[in-house]
């Protein structure tokens, strides 16, 4: 049992908020590239990711895993993004540091959707089953680039305005 629920009941927790991050970082990232701010769903998606990277700590584990040590560099991350975009107000430095940050979180969790993909899903498990052969190489491989391109290009578009952080 964790945090009163059943391990079923916490995964679905888990997983549900991971992928409601995935789904609000994209929206984010894609109001990156229209210098939009996007307030609300940006406070949600740096929430439900926190929670995601802190609810992964919540899974019975007798050893520290590459799970958990991604989860430690998210939080680091997305503490980072919170500080730029809510201190910092996106001034001066503070613009790209939120946008490197916030998208080094999401790549974060679209790193784990795809390991968890290749553990779960039989088609993928069967090409991979210990995540060291070529086929999870090259998926992570693109999904890496994708997000150096993705990055890069948030990086150059997001210049929202003087406005206060919304």
């Amino acid at each position: 049992m964790t945090l009163g629920m059943s391990l079923s009941t916490f995964t679905l927790v888990h997983v549900g908020l991971s992928l409601i991050g995935i789904l609000t970082g994209f929206i984010v990232i894609f109001g990156m590239f229209a210098a939009k701010r996007m307030g609300g769903i940006t406070t949600f998606f740096l929430l439900t990711t926190a929670l995601t990277s802190v609810s992964g700590f919540g899974f019975p584990d007798a050893h520290i895993t590459p799970g958990i040590i991604i989860g430690i560099i998210s939080l680091v991350a997305l503490l980072i993004a919170i500080i730029a975009r809510y201190v910092g107000q996106l001034h001066g430095a503070s613009r790209w540091i939120y946008v490197v940050t916030a998208v080094l979180a999401q790549y974060f969790n679209v790193f784990v959707l795809a390991v968890q993909g290749f553990l779960k899903i039989p088609a993928l498990h069967s090409m991979a089953p210990t995540g060291t052969e070529t086929p999870f190489k090259i998926a992570q491989g693109i999904v890496l680039l994708i997000f150096i391109v993705l990055g890069v290009y948030a990086v150059k578009k997001f210049h929202p305005g003087d406005e206060r952080a919304a």
